[in-house]
């Protein structure tokens, strides 16, 4: 029996000129927020795929967009919770969403895995492996093909303390951020594992990669 977990689907809204600045300069601004808007839908569609299993409970953490606004997008999306991401680094916005989630938590202290939406090779199977490999170990990462992660999960025991060395002294965007993560952990005892490797689009580079 896997624990159910809480997936946060880190989202940016498509907006013109607004996501997807690296991409849009290869294919332009309308093209790249149409596939910043449909990973989205892709991402969000596959989790509610397991949410309606009774696997997980999906919230959003929205940036691009005020408090009305997200509200309207993510009854559009059909996700029933959701947040502001906030001011700050990925890191910041991460930690923030770990705290808000343990402060409203009436029960214990839950697995929470975090996610973006640059994955058109996401499945419903990336988060089932994470589920079961989180019966057996603190932390699961997603490595992506340009040195970050596409994907980190936390156990319900690591969660148990005050949480920030994940996101600590990290140069977002640089080809070494899974590699500073692992780094700024090691001084604690947990055990960690890892998924496959996924590319995340940034660039049509990468998009060519896939093909």
């Amino acid at each position: 029996m896997l624990d159910k977990a809480l997936l946060i689907v880190m989202a940016k809204w498509h907006a013109y000129g607004r996501c997807k600045n690296r991409l849009s300069k290869d294919i332009g601004k309308i093209s790249s927020a149409k596939v910043q808007k449909k990973m989205t839908g892709h991402t969000v569609s596959v989790a509610k795929f397991l949410e309606n299993k009774g696997l997980i409970d999906i919230s959003l953490a929205i940036s691009g967009l005020g408090l009305k606004n997200s509200k309207r997008w993510s009854n559009e999306l059909g996700i029933k919770n959701f947040k502001l991401q906030g001011r700050g680094c990925l890191g910041e916005k991460m930690r923030r969403q770990i705290l808000i989630e343990k402060k409203n938590s009436l029960k214990k202290t839950r697995n929470i895995i975090f996610i973006g939406t640059d994955l058109p090779d996401f499945c419903h199977m990336d988060l089932l492996n994470t589920l079961s490999k989180l019966k057996k170990n603190d932390l699961i990462l997603g490595p992506s093909n340009d040195g970050g992660y596409w994907l980190i999960a936390f156990s319900e025991r690591l969660l148990s303390a005050d949480l920030y060395l994940p996101f600590i002294n990290i140069k977002w965007g640089r080809e070494d951020v899974l590699e500073q993560t692992i780094k700024n952990l090691s001084s604690i005892d947990l055990k960690y594992d890892f998924l496959h490797r996924k590319i995340d689009i940034d660039t049509i580079i990468d998009i060519e990669k896939r093909e």
